[in-house]
């Protein structure tokens, strides 16, 4: 039986959702590895919506996160709410700016935000449960700011740098320095990371780092 790895998206969009590049090599990382990719996203409004053409806040408009990221997932998703550990292998978080606006406020707050309630309970559960976790670009300070909560010590990457790396450690997590094309593994808790577009100059960039953090996501589930 295929394994099946969730895939939580924040919308759709770099600036108030999911980074598209990042969110569809996952899922072609995770069906060229034979496994089955389980999207989910938490049924709650985005921060705000942005004109993708200018990058300027949109006024008075709203969407919602879990239909911005049906968009991502070809309608075939579910609501985070409705997800349980024991559905899935793994679980991995794209980044963009919504998993730092919608999953949780630390676009806002930095070190001092907080994380959405069903993102933070599937993510504690699978850690529990010693299913793997993964979280690339600026989706790892979603993992420190839960980890870190539940005082669990822990390494993640967000690359190189320095200012987002000091944030973290305020969250409780030991940032490690990686290079685009590559991931680190903290294998106590089956934590997977890699920079992407914290990084990447552009999508070949991206998608390496990616798919060998997926490979090793893939490989650390018992």
């Amino acid at each position: 039986m295929a394994k099946k790895i969730g895939v939580v998206l924040s919308g759709c969009g770099v600036y108030d959702g999911s980074e598209i590049h990042e969110a569809v090599i996952t899922l072609l990382a995770i069906d060229r590895a034979g496994a089955e990719a389980v999207c989910m996203a938490p049924n709650i409004d985005q921060m705000h919506v942005v004109n993708h053409l200018t990058g300027e806040p949109v006024q008075g408009e709203s969407r919602n996160v879990l239909v911005e990221a049906a968009r991502i997932a070809r309608g075939k998703i579910s609501d985070m709410a409705e997800v349980k550990a024991d559905d899935i292998d793994a679980l991995i978080l794209p980044g963009g700016f919504g998993a730092a606006k919608n999953l949780c406020d630390f676009a806002i707050k930095g070190p001092d935000c907080s994380v959405n309630a069903e993102v933070a309970r599937l993510i504690l559960e699978m850690v529990n449960a010693k299913k793997p976790v993964g979280a690339v670009c600026i989706a790892p300070a979603v993992l420190a700011r839960v980890l870190g909560a539940d005082s669990l010590e822990h390494e993640v990457t967000i690359g190189t740098d320095a200012g987002t790396a000091e944030a973290i450690g305020k969250m409780g997590a030991t940032h490690v320095q990686c290079p685009v094309t590559e991931f680190v593994v903290d294998r106590k808790n089956k934590l997977v990371t890699s920079p992407a577009y914290m990084l990447a100059g552009g999508v070949a960039e991206a998608a390496t780092g990616i798919e060998k953090a997926v490979k090793a996501l893939i490989d650390l589930i018992d």
